[in-house]
Parts: structure tokens; C-alpha cells; sequence
């Protein structure tokens, strides 16, 4: 695990010297973090403090974690203290939070949001952010399973007073959680004599350093019990059947008692990501060791907060694909890719040190390593990011090229998108993507496809479905710039057609104004009004989908082609990194995504007028033996 590992005395010789900070910084940076002057002078003051605690406490020969960051997460802690208990002689582990503030109140009023001075917006209560950390703690490192004695978890305000930050004591402490202040020094020195003896504290950090990463016991069991509970996970008819079918595959995978790989694909619409959440919660029932990771923030953000629903050490389940880059080798019984069309080359990203770019591993191979049984959930036609990777092809031929046993479980024929398997295979010839080639729309009974002839009109008819309870949302190409914020917290309205204009969603997870922060824009009402990009829709289904085809994909000589120049997504720029048939690729497949979000319908518009032309000739509704257009508004036509 990455942290700076020194003893109290030495943490208090190197401040004292002034090379702590450098010292730190060092570490930091090889770990692949950037490092402010603010963190800085952060350490150079409050671990000089705590480095004078620890020898005028009398243990110096403790060992000190600094900047340790959480296995398989990016997060990092001030400090952890490892040494020897005084009543028992086992390992015993202190997480200390430093904080330099000097005033802080609730935050209106909540036990769990602190307001501190000169910082904008809230932050989180300390003693729950050291809670938290201690819980995390507890359920991956296997040295602290079973444990008699549990982490024990500080935040030190050593620059406050009492009277300045009486709010923060109003909630009640745990061992995981006490808060000390300056005013309460002695008492500090006393919980850190209570926990830990003058000893060396070197054998215990080596055990810390190297344990296996894995969920515990007890965090599956509560995983279990919770993701049981949750009625939006439940599995109707031919998903169960697939859920089936995928524990199978992990069983006998893990029966024959030899590393295997499990890739599951399947079409919009085919519940790969309640069957995976399903899977997960089975699994943790049995007291397997497994996790879910995928490689898309809003989708990551949206199952914590509604999987997780408020738990902490439920969301912490949920991983991203780059977080498994240090993960021990099999580390778990089972590891749930979902979206694993997203898998890309290499975790690498720009905060990367160059010593560890040079030997980056392949992602898949990351993923592969990280478990006995790597289960891969994927939609083929999903693809739509430069570097991304993932399909049944990939990655079966990766595994099989290490000697590992491949099952291939298919969930196209088993599911419609919407319910309707005609639907996707409408777009699928549409956008050219499975080798037919376009035909009419005719309606099939279960699935409604209309067309708009202006963004008024698809905007009316989906705030209609919006105000009468149904989810809707509106998204489009990437053809229009994507500017930040204004100063006032307003979103620019980007996307411009005519005289009709709408912000792209909101780039970051943070709200603006009342628009949801990026990874929300699908799931909370609010998101309607702002256009969403693929970035931000893949992964989600709501009820009625209006797609705006932008000037990227136009009609031409009565086929559909496209033109990257149109593209405004950075990622298209470059010639050498992207060819124009890869481009054209990525271009189709992202207008698949988003034709596909709808679970009941969709409006398609086109900026294009060739384009609106040619799909007035593919998109007819059928009556009997003719074919019947029964107008809802001037060029919008309805199913009959």
C-alpha cells in the first residue's frame, strides 16, 4: 500500500530539519497524486505537531503512516499509527485526522456537515470522516479480520479551541470517531498511551502495508442483507433467467477449481446491471468475496447512491476498472465488470508518474488478475470513447491467450429493447452497424418510434410525458461546444437550434442551480431541461427518449454518413490517434446508445434537413394493410 512510513522520532527530526514536507511530497507523487502548496504547508505544520505529541506521549518508536492511501480507491489518509496495545500485545492500529481548522459550526444544523471558516460550502463532520475511514479499513484488510480489538479513529483540531468549534462535539463519539483540540491535548496524549505502547510499532506496520485487500465477512453479510431489500433490483422472468444462468457459470467456474472468465452480453434493455447487482448480492449471501466496478463515473455515482442508498460501506463496493492497478492477484472469489465495453487500454491517466507508465499493464489484464472468477457485462455497440476496448472478441481472445477457460453467456435473445427485439434491430441496420441494411419502420405493438420536425415539438412532447409522471430526457450528438458554469451558477445554453436553445448537462457531479451534477442527470427529475450528452446517458434508461442527430451523422445519397468534423468532442481532433474509420465507428455507435435509452419510446430529430427527409421514409406506422400517419402535432406522428 502507498504511504510514507517513518517512525514518531523520525517524523519529529525530519520536521524539525524542514525536509518533512519534500519528504511526503516524494511519496505522494510516486503514487501518481499531484501535490498543492497547500498540502505543504498542511503537513509541515500539523505533523510537526503530532510528531511532538507522539514523543512527549513517550512513543517514538511508533510507527507512522503518513498520506496512506485506501486500498483500491484514490483516497488517502493523514495518518495511521501502528504499533503494539498495552493490554493485549497485538497489532494495534490509530487513524488520526489532522485538521488546522480554528472555527467551525454545524452546517444548518445537521450532525454530519460542519461549516469552516474561509472554506466555501460544507464539509464533512471530521469525526465521521475518520469513522468512515476506520469502517473501510475494516472491511478490505484482511490483517484487521476478526479482530479482537478494532481500529481506533481520532480527528486532532490542534489549531482550535473548544468554544470555537462547540458544534462538532454535539455529535456523540465512538472509539472511531472522538475529536480532540488543542484545549484537549493532555487527553489526546492519554488516548494515544491507552491504545498504543512504547514499542516498536515496525512489525505491525509491515502487516498493515502487506495485507490481502478483500471484502470482509461482515461487510458481505450487511451487502447482502441491504441489496436484498432494495425492490428496484428485482428480477422479472428472463432476467432471472440470466441471473441464473450467470451464477452457473461463476459456480462451475469456480468448481473446477481453476481461474476461469465469465463474459455475459446483452443488448439495451436486458437488465445486465440489475442481473450484476443481483449476482452481487448473492454472492456476498454466500460469503464470497466479490466486487462490482465499472468504468463510468455517472454510472458508478448512480449505483452508490441508489444501491448504497445512504451506507457508506455498501457503496464502497463499488469500484472503478482503474482501481484494481495494484489489486493483489486473486485477490477475490468473483469481480462484476459491468459496462465492460468500456474497458480501456491502459488505468494510466494524466496524474500518472512516468516510471509507472512505462510498465502499465493492459486494463483487461488488471481486471483479469484482480479474481479467480472475472465476470464481464457488456453491450458491443456501446463503444463510443477513443481507447475504449471491450467485446466479446477482446476479451474472450485476451483470457484464452493466458490458458483460462472462457464461458460466454448471451443475453441478446433473451431480452427487447423496450420490448421490442425489433426495435434494436431497426437501429442496428439504421446506423449500419450489423451489415443490413436499413428498412422501414412499420411498429411492431410494443415499442413507440416517432419523429419531430423541429426541437420545439420533441421538446413539448416529452415535457408532456415528463409533467404526467413518466421519466423523460432529451440527448444528443456531441456537435455543439460544452462551455463551464457562468459566474452567476448558470448553465450557457450550448446547444443551439434556430431560435431553440438548452444547456448540455452539467459537466461535473456537483449542481448547478437546480440542474443535477452530471452523474444525475438521468435519475433525478431535474435533469429534464438540459441535454444530455452519451457520456452521461449510457448506462441509463428512462421511460421516452428524444435523440437530436446532429450534423455528424447526416443523410447523404440515401444512405446515412459521417462527418467527425462536425464533432465538437476533443477526442475526435487528432488524425494520428483516432483514424476516420474508427471515428466513423464511434460516431454510429453513439447515436445506437442513445436511440436506446428508451424504455417505452423514442422522437428522433434531426438538425439536418436531408436527414428529416430520409427518415420520413423509413419511419411509417402500419393499420391493417396501409400504412396510416395520425399527426399529435405538425409533422409528429403517433403509432395508430
Amino acid at each position: 500500500m502507498s504511504a510514507f512510513r517513518t517512525s514518531a522520532d523520525g517524523l519529529l527530526r525530519l520536521a524539525t530539519v524542514g525536509t518533512l514536507a519534500d519528504r511526503v511530497a516524494e511519496q505522494v507523487w510516486m503514487s501518481g497524486h499531484g501535490v498543492s502548496p497547500a498540502e505543504r504547508r498542511a503537513w509541515s505544520r500539523s505533523l510537526a505537531v503530532l510528531g511532538q505529541d507522539l514523543a512527549d506521549a513517550g512513543l517514538d518508536q511508533v510507527e507512522v503512516l503518513v498520506e496512506y492511501q485506501l486500498p483500491l480507491t484514490s483516497k488517502r489518509i493523514d495518518v495511521v499509527l501502528a504499533g503494539v496495545d498495552p493490554k493485549t500485545g497485538d497489532d494495534s492500529y490509530v487513524v488520526v485526522e489532522l485538521k488546522q481548522w480554528s472555527y467551525a459550526t454545524s452546517y444548518e444544523g445537521s450532525d454530519t456537515l460542519v461549516a469552516v471558516e474561509h472554506a466555501a460550502g460544507p464539509r464533512l463532520h471530521p469525526g465521521v470522516q475518520v469513522g468512515d475511514y476506520c469502517d473501510y479499513l475494516t472491511d478490505f484488510l484482511g490483517v484487521l479480520a476478526d479482530r479482537r480489538t478494532p481500529v481506533r479513529g481520532a480527528a486532532y483540531l490542534h489549531n482550535a479551541v473548544d468554544r470555537d468549534v462547540t458544534d462538532l462535539f454535539a455529535r456523540r463519539p465512538t472509539e472511531q470517531s472522538r475529536l480532540f483540540t488543542k484545549q484537549r491535548r493532555g487527553q489526546f496524549l492519554d488516548y494515544l498511551r491507552t491504545h498504543l505502547a512504547p514499542a516498536p510499532g515496525a512489525a505491525a506496520a509491515d502487516r498493515f502495508l502487506t495485507s490481502s485487500v478483500r471484502p470482509s465477512r461482515h461487510l458481505l453479510t450487511y451487502a447482502a442483507k441491504e441489496l436484498k431489500e432494495r425492490s428496484h433490483f428485482t428480477l422479472l422472468d428472463e432476467q432471472h433467467l440470466a441471473y441464473e444462468l450467470v451464477l452457473h457459470a461463476v459456480e462451475r467456474a469456480r468448481s473446477a477449481d481453476r481461474k476461469s472468465v465469465v463474459v455475459v452480453a446483452g443488448g439495451p434493455g436486458s437488465g445486465k446491471s440489475v442481473i450484476a447487482l443481483s449476482v452481487l448480492g448473492e454472492l456476498a449471501r454466500q460469503q464470497r468475496s466479490v466486487m462490482h466496478a465499472t468504468g463510468s463515473r455517472s454510472f458508478t455515482q448512480t449505483l452508490r447512491r441508489y444501491a448504497g442508498r445512504g451506507s457508506t460501506r455498501l457503496q464502497n463496493l463499488f469500484k472503478y476498472f482503474n482501481s484494481f492497478m495494484t489489486a493483489e492477484r486473486n485477490g477475490f472469489d468473483v469481480l462484476l465488470c459491468d459496462e465492460a465495453h468500456r474497458i480501456r487500454e491502459t488505468s494510466v491517466n494524466r496524474y500518472t508518474p512516468k516510471a509507472k507508465r512505462d510498465v502499465a499493464r493492459p486494463q483487461i489484464d488488471e481486471l483479469i488478475a484482480a479474481a479467480r472468477v472475472p465476470v464481464f457485462l457488456l453491450d458491443e455497440h456501446q463503444v463510443v470513447k477513443p481507447g475504449e476496448l471491450g467485446s466479446v472478441d477482446v476479451i474472450s481472445g485476451y483470457a484464452r491467450r493466458l490458458g483460462l477457460d472462457v464461458e460466454v453467456v448471451s443475453l441478446h435473445d433473451q431480452f427487447r429493447c423496450g420490448g421490442s427485439e425489433e426495435y434494436e434491430r431497426w437501429v442496428l441496420h439504421l446506423l449500419g452497424l450489423d451489415g443490413g441494411e436499413p428498412y422501414p419502420w412499420e411498429g411492431d405493438g410494443r415499442f413507440d418510434l416517432r419523429l419531430a420536425e423541429s426541437p420545439e415539438q420533441l421538446e413539448a412532447f416529452l415535457a408532456a410525458k415528463q409533467a404526467r409522471g413518466e421519466t423523460a430526457r432529451i440527448s444528443a450528438g456531441y456537435c455543439w461546444p460544452w462551455s463551464d458554469p457562468r459566474p452567476d451558477d448558470s448553465l450557457v445554453p450550448d446547444v443551439q437550434i434556430g431560435t431553440w436553445a438548452r444547456p448540455w448537462n452539467v459537466k461535473s457531479d456537483r449542481s448547478v442551480g437546480d440542474a443535477p451534477g452530471s452523474a444525475y442527470w438521468a435519475t433525478d427529475p431535474n435533469g429534464f431541461g438540459q441535454v444530455g450528452c452519451v457520456y452521461t446517458a449510457q448506462g441509463f434508461e428512462y421511460e421516452w427518449s428524444g435523440v437530436i442527430l446532429g450534423p455528424d451523422l447526416v443523410a447523404r445519397n440515401g444512405r446515412l454518413v459521417t462527418q467527425r468534423s462536425e464533432s465538437k468532442d476533443p477526442a475526435f481532433k487528432s488524425r494520428k490517434a483516432l483514424s476516420d474509420e474508427e471515428a466513423d465507428r464511434l460516431i454510429r455507435n453513439t447515436y445506437k446508445v442513445l436511440m436506446t435509452r428508451g424504455m417505452r419510446g423514442t422522437m428522433l430529430y434531426a438538425t439536418d434537413a436531408e436527414t428529416r427527409d430520409y427518415l420520413r421514409k423509413l419511419v411509417r406506422v402500419r393499420r391493417g394493410p396501409e400504412t396510416v400517419y395520425e399527426p399529435v402535432a405538425p409533422g409528429v406522428h403517433q403509432r395508430v
